[in-house]
């Protein structure tokens, strides 16, 4: 291969952060420049990398990943030998995942974690099941000060209870994200942990206690100080609420809440005849900044009621031209929008431009169809810098049984003209995803 031109080497790292993952490994095997400069730690800042079978890699895949300082790792099962390995070539590890679906563990497995003098992230991945207490008593006053941020996702354990009493004694804890499955998991006898320096919570609401929960359940006193809360005050920044059923949590669940910058809560189903508790919850949090909303009770309910302070919202829910005009003027600053367009959406494209013309990102979902000529009224968003159509893999699938690739010609040649119009000032990023939206949960904490 020719010499590459002679540009800063920033430069040349600005110019390759635009790549995909699988696109770096491509260009690596260019030349020698190449090389060097895809493996700068810039570009791997935040990646995870996912390992098994630790005896088939080279001394230079590590070499690799520590030029990289690469400092995220997910694995599946790991032998004692294998985390021996893991702790010599990358002890400076700040993240560990666990990812190996139906398996039982033992309470010594994540005694490992211990070794890793920088770990602060500790991760329990999907669908496994712990025969002993997770956090035992030593691992606890191991990692007592070091770990900052534990999600536990969609694991089977023996004593709820007994988890949540081990999380209290994580001090330093900022980031918690506990969705539990499982017999015997009762949102009624488990409470989410009261860690002081807690910031972002993500806590699964599965199960339905028999009567609804009080009001400070999120937000439980403190017992030396009766009437404080715990947290819900100004150190909780981020709350989101998983697989809720409208039910079970009161008009009052977040009055302590002030602070709060985000929200999000993910709909499991919602009964008829029960009012929409989220017109109330949302009163109260005036420093709102960022609202997502997966599923539940028509906008209707509860669009007179979005803060001002709402520069981020996401909508997964049936919307409608009616709907757009009326949370428009609740959000005047919104910046970056993301929302579904189905059947009944009507000409969303052409009315976005009028109703929100601060946005800086958009991101349509489109259900059942693929966008149509009216996305060339985007160019109009004069502050617009990032575009992203999503359409569902199984529509595409069913609709371009022909070999057509997505985007299909028709879009492409929008998306073009759209480019054109904007000076290309709009990066349009196309995206099939999985259907079953509502169920999307990430394990890994992209937090700093």
């Amino acid at each position: 291969m020719e010499d590459l031109p002679q540009l800063p080497p920033e430069v040349w790292v600005y110019i390759l952060s635009f790549l995909s993952t699988e696109e770096k490994h491509t260009v690596r095997f260019g030349c020698r420049q190449l090389k060097v400069l895809i493996d700068q730690p810039s570009l791997w800042r935040n990646h995870t990398v996912m390992l098994c079978d630790l005896r088939r890699y080279t001394y230079g895949f590590w070499d690799m990943l520590r030029h990289r300082k690469l400092t995220r790792v997910a694995v599946r099962h790991l032998r004692r030998k294998e985390w021996r390995r893991l702790v010599k070539f990358l002890p400076t590890l700040s993240a560990v995942v666990f990812v190996d679906g139906g398996r039982k563990y033992k309470g010594k497995y994540m005694e490992n974690l211990a070794h890793f003098p920088g770990l602060k992230v500790g991760t329990s991945g999907r669908n496994g099941t712990w025969e002993e207490p997770m956090l035992g008593s030593s691992l606890t006053s191991k990692l007592q000060e070091r770990l900052t941020h534990l999600s536990v996702c969609n694991v089977r354990l023996p004593c709820c209870a007994h988890f949540i009493q081990a999380v209290s004694h994580l001090v330093n804890l900022q980031y918690l994200m506990f969705h539990q499955q499982g017999e015997g998991y009762g949102l009624d006898t488990v409470r989410p942990v009261p860690c002081e320096k807690l910031k972002h919570l993500s806590w699964g609401m599965r199960g339905e206690p028999p009567a609804p929960l009080p009001d400070d359940y999120l937000s439980p006193s403190d017992p030396e100080s009766p009437g404080v809360p715990r947290y819900g005050g100004p150190a909780l920044t981020s709350l989101e609420l998983v697989d809720y059923p409208e039910c079970i949590l009161p008009e009052n669940a977040l009055q302590s809440f002030s602070s709060l910058r985000s929200l999000t809560v993910r709909y499991r189903y919602i009964r008829e005849g029960i009012e929409c508790r989220l017109a109330s919850w949302l009163k109260p949090l005036q420093q709102l900044e960022t609202l997502c909303i997966v599923g539940g009770n028509s906008l209707a309910a509860y669009t007179t009621t979005i803060p001002s302070s709402v520069s981020r919202l996401t909508l997964r829910v049936a919307i409608t031209l009616k709907d757009m005009d009326s949370i428009a003027p609740k959000v005047p600053a919104l910046e970056h929008l993301d929302i579904e367009q189905n059947r009944s959406s009507g000409s969303l494209c052409r009315r976005i431009p009028m109703l929100f013309p601060q946005l800086k990102t958009l991101r349509i979902r489109f259900f059942r169809r693929e966008p149509e000529k009216d996305l060339l009224s985007l160019h109009r968003l004069r502050h617009l810098v990032r575009l992203e159509l999503l359409v569902e893999r199984s529509f595409i699938l069913r609709d371009y049984l022909n070999g057509h690739p997505w985007p299909s010609p028709c879009v492409q040649e929008h998306i073009n003209q759209l480019r054109e119009l904007s000076e290309n000032r709009i990066t349009v990023i196309t995206t099939m995803r999985r259907r079953n939206p509502l169920r999307e949960c990430d394990c890994v904490w992209e937090g700093d």
